[in-house]
């Protein structure tokens, strides 16, 4: 009976230097496994001298494929091509910079035949700066609030994923995407494995603050309507306001004629109409938007639902 082929998916871009001892430190963990394995390195268009690394490495080991996109279209888009490539009935993704250690792999497998459709590698004993450590905390606790599909802080792209989750991800067809979102969204059965990033092996990190920042906004935009729909809400909070406190200065100026003595000047009386006529225009926004909300919904054309299949081996 042939072995279950599992895919090792490892995006990289400008990596070159850590594409051998990365290799090396997954043929010593691989070959004490029951397992087969592919391994499948996605070039993102890097503009160092990765050529002869990779070549060397799809010549020596057959278990090696690469997949060369024409220019860097970022992490997730990588990701989502190993995925869409790849043969196995689960998949492992993992960086090139050795930060994931291949020595979690088999702990990875483990949780996998226990049942976990998806395991989740956390990230344990990291110290990131404070802006970034600010920044992830406002980023997880104000997208799980506005989202349906909650994440895990200190959740990576270090995790497994079983083939019908695979075949599921390749469903989706949205272009501004966070790959572990999607991969929660779906909702399978799920594990978690701790981890504590070694040191980058070599080279420096090509993820900067800039394009954390853009991942946030797609990954606001993509897994939750709120944005969309905050000027609705803000429209009803001013309206709210605006209208009894406008009924307030009109009887107490022209019917009850200003018994407390208030006085209200014809400035202020003109400020409270404006602000209840931009509470009534920034409600026809917020209707707009739920317009656009149905209208995001089917154009990125997500499955309606997921159904669970025996697996295969």
């Amino acid at each position: 009976m042939p072995l279950p082929l599992v895919s090792i998916v490892v995006p990289f871009f400008n990596e070159a230097a850590n594409l051998v001892p990365l290799h090396d430190r997954l043929d010593e963990v691989l070959s004490d496994l029951p397992y087969a394995f592919e391994i499948i390195l996605v070039n993102d268009g890097s503009t160092d001298a990765f050529q002869a690394p990779l070549q060397q490495l799809v010549q020596d080991d057959n278990r090696v494929r690469s997949i060369e996109l024409v220019r860097n279209f970022g992490k997730e888009i990588a990701v989502t091509a190993g995925l869409n490539a790849c043969r196995g009935e689960a998949a492992v993704v993992l960086d090139a910079d050795l930060q994931h250690p291949p020595d979690k792999i088999p702990e990875f497998l483990q949780r996998w035949e226990a049942g976990a459709e998806v395991v989740v590698g956390l990230r344990t004993g990291y110290r990131p700066s404070a802006v970034r450590r600010l920044g992830a905390r406002w980023f997880y606790g104000l997208l799980n609030r506005m989202s349906q599909t909650a994440l895990t802080p200190d959740a990576t792209d270090f995790r497994l994923v079983d083939r019908a989750v695979i075949d599921e991800f390749n469903r989706f067809t949205e272009r501004n995407r966070i790959t572990r979102g999607l991969i929660d969204w779906l909702g399978f059965r799920r594990d978690y494995v701790s981890f504590t990033p070694a040191e980058r092996e070599s080279g420096v990190a090509t993820y900067s603050l800039t394009k954390l920042v853009k991942l946030a906004m797609n990954s606001f935009v993509a897994m939750s309507m709120f944005p969309l729909k905050a000027a609705g809400y803000l429209g009803v909070l001013i309206t709210m306001v605006a209208a009894p406190l406008g009924l307030f200065i009109f009887f107490e100026t022209y019917v009850f004629d200003d018994p407390w003595r208030l006085d209200f000047s014809g400035p202020a009386i003109l400020a409270v109409i404006l602000l209840f006529l931009v509470g009534i225009v920034l409600m026809a926004l917020g209707l707009i938007a739920l317009y656009i909300a149905n209208i995001h919904d089917e154009v990125v054309n997500r499955p309606l639902y997921v159904i669970r299949r025996p697996k295969r081996r």
